[in-house]
């Protein structure tokens, strides 16, 4: 895992590390493909430069975050913001379903819309995929 995720991570309570690390670990394992870093303060997965999944630390819940996951259909899944992001809250390791996180990982990559260009495109974003 990227030193500095690791880091924001082990920064958390203990219920709140071990949710990071399980999030980090399933979304490493299912987009090896991702560059990931520490965006925005909180740690993020890119497909080709596009944001694509995170997950961020909140008053009360750890935040799992995908920036087209409007787009993914998914029950589980609440509309986050004004563009196409959906999240899903938790407040214990627990209630992180593995199977749920694998299929929306799965979406994330089949499914994109345009991140990396809004600010070109004046806040208008575009299907990738």
């Amino acid at each position: 895992m990227n030193k500095d995720i690791q880091a924001y991570n082990d920064a958390q309570s203990t219920e709140d590390r071990a949710m990071c690390n399980l999030l980090a670990q399933e979304i490493s394992r299912n987009l090896p493909e991702a560059d990931h870093k520490i965006w925005h303060a909180h740690p993020v997965w890119f497909l080709e430069g596009n944001p694509v999944a995170g997950y961020s630390k909140l008053k009360n819940c750890v935040r799992l975050l995908f920036w087209s996951g409007q787009s993914f259909e998914e029950e589980g899944l609440k509309k986050e913001g004004t563009f196409k992001a959906a999240e899903a809250r938790y407040t214990a390791v627990e209630q992180i379903n593995t199977k749920d996180l694998k299929r929306w990982l799965k979406k994330a990559r089949e499914i994109q819309w345009d991140y990396k260009n809004i600010v070109k495109r004046k806040g208008v974003l575009e299907r990738l995929k």
